[in-house]
C-alpha cells in the first residue's frame, strides 16, 4: 500500500482503514462459519475495502477466501471463465500446479497463461470455458470440488455482483447458480455491488431466486465523528494541521462518502503550507472537482432536457411529489407519464437515487459540480 497519507481510487487496507468494525466482525465470523454474505452499499463507499481486509483476517490454509470481479462481464460464460479461473488460481500456490488443477478438475479445457508485456505486472488465467464443451453446473460445482478434494473451506467472494442481472437470460442463469451453490456444505459465497436498484432487484423480491440466500447487510457511511479523528491524524503524521472543524466539513462536503473523503482530504492537504486555511480547503475543493469534472461532462452529455430540468428541480430542494403545479411551472419535467421514465432513466444511469425520503442525486460531488455548470 502507499505511503500517501490518504488513498483514494483504489481499496485501502492497513492504516488506511478507518472505523468499520462492526460490519468487519460481522463478516468475518459469516466467512469463518460458512454463512453467505450479500453486501450492497452506494460505490465509494468502501465495500471492496471491508471484504478485502476481512480476507487478510480471515484466511488460512484451512479457509482459503477467492475474490473475482465481473465488472466487465457481459455474458454468461465469461462469468464461468472469469469465476473458475479466480478459484483455480487461489487454490494453486505454482503456476504449474494451477494447470493441473484446471486439467483435473474441468473437462475439455485448454489452460494457458497469459503474460502482461509490462514488466513486474500479474498474469491472467485462460481455460477456453464455453458452452460447447462445459456445463454450467460443471463451473459452479468446481470450489465444493475441489475444497472437498483438498480438505478445505473456501469462501468466494464476487464484487460488482448486480452484472448477473443485467445478463441476457438473467433468471435462468440466477436458477442455476441458486440450484447449485445452495447445495454446497464446504463453500459460501459473499456477493456484493454498488449499483442499488439492480442489487435489490435480485435480494429482495420474493420472486427471485437469491431471495434470503444469505446474511444481507448495507453498508452505511462512516460517521462523522470517526472520520474526523482519522483525518487529523493523517495531517498530524504528515506534519501539518487540520482544526476539528475544517475536518468536519472535509466530511459534510462529500456526505461521508468514504473515496470521496479521502480524495478531498488529500487535495486540501496538498494545498497546505503548515495549517488548513478557509484558501487551502477551497483549493482543495478546486482541485477535486476538477479531477471528477469530466465524468460529470461525460454523464450529462447525452441527458434530454427533461432529465436536466429533473436533476435541477432536485438541486432545488424538490424531492417528492414532482408532479405539482409549483414544480412544473418552474422546471419542464413533460407529462406525468414522462415523469415516470424520467425517474426510471436517472436511476439506471446512477445518477438519481431513490431513498426513504425521496429521490436525491446519487454523489455527492456531482451535485456541487451541477449546481456550478449548469443550474
Amino acid at each position: 500500500m502507499t505511503n500517501k497519507p490518504f488513498v483514494f481510487g483504489m481499496s485501502v487496507d492497513g492504516e488506511h482503514f478507518t472505523d468499520r468494525e462492526m460490519e468487519t466482525q460481522r463478516l468475518r465470523l459469516n466467512f469463518e462459519n460458512g454463512v453467505n454474505s450479500i453486501l450492497i452499499s452506494p460505490r465509494r463507499m468502501g465495500k471492496t475495502s471491508l471484504v478485502r481486509r476481512v480476507k487478510g483476517l480471515a484466511e488460512s490454509e484451512e479457509l482459503r477466501i477467492v475474490y473475482v470481479d465481473i465488472y466487465n462481464c457481459r455474458s454468461e460464460y465469461e462469468f464461468y471463465e472469469k469465476f473458475a479461473s479466480a478459484i483455480i488460481r487461489a487454490t494453486s500456490t505454482k503456476i504449474e500446479k494451477m494447470m493441473e488443477t484446471a486439467k483435473e478438475f474441468l473437462m475439455s479445457v485448454t489452460p494457458k497463461i497469459i503474460y502482461s508485456p509490462i514488466p513486474n505486472t500479474d498474469f491472467s488465467l485462460s481455460l477456453g470455458i464455453d458452452p460447447k464443451s462445459n456445463t454450467p453446473e460443471e463451473i459452479l460445482n468446481l470450489p465444493e470440488r475441489i475444497a472437498e478434494k483438498r480438505g478445505i473451506r473456501m469462501v468466494v467472494c464476487i464484487d460488482e455482483f448486480q452484472q448477473i442481472g443485467e445478463m441476457q437470460n438473467s433468471l435462468n442463469l440466477q436458477r442455476t447458480m441458486r440450484s447449485v451453490w445452495q447445495h454446497h456444505r464446504k463453500v459460501s459465497y459473499c456477493l456484493f455491488g454498488s449499483k442499488q436498484h439492480l442489487m435489490s432487484n435480485l435480494f429482495y423480491s420474493r420472486k427471485m431466486p437469491f431471495y434470503q440466500f444469505g446474511d444481507m447487510f448495507f453498508l452505511k457511511k462512516i460517521p462523522t465523528d470517526k472520520w474526523v479523528l482519522f483525518i487529523v491524524e493523517r495531517f498530524e503524521k504528515a506534519g501539518k494541521l487540520v482544526s476539528e472543524e475544517m475536518a468536519r466539513r472535509i466530511c459534510t462536503t462529500v456526505d461521508n462518502y468514504s473515496a470521496y473523503v479521502q480524495q478531498l482530504a488529500w487535495n486540501v492537504m496538498a494545498m497546505t503550507d503548515k495549517s488548513v486555511t478557509e484558501q487551502s480547503f477551497n483549493d482543495g475543493l478546486e482541485a477535486t472537482l476538477a479531477q471528477v469534472s469530466p465524468l460529470f461532462v461525460e454523464q450529462t452529455a447525452t441527458l434530454t432536457v427533461y432529465q436536466l430540468n429533473f436533476i435541477r428541480a432536485i438541486c432545488a430542494g424538490f424531492h417528492n411529489d414532482f408532479g405539482k403545479s409549483e414544480v412544473t411551472k418552474h422546471f419542464d419535467l413533460g407529462s406525468r407519464s414522462n415523469l415516470v421514465k424520467l425517474k426510471k432513466a436517472l436511476i439506471d444511469r446512477e445518477i438519481v437515487e431513490l431513498t426513504a425520503s425521496g429521490f436525491h442525486l446519487a454523489d455527492p460531488l456531482f451535485q456541487i459540480w451541477f449546481k456550478r455548470e449548469m443550474y
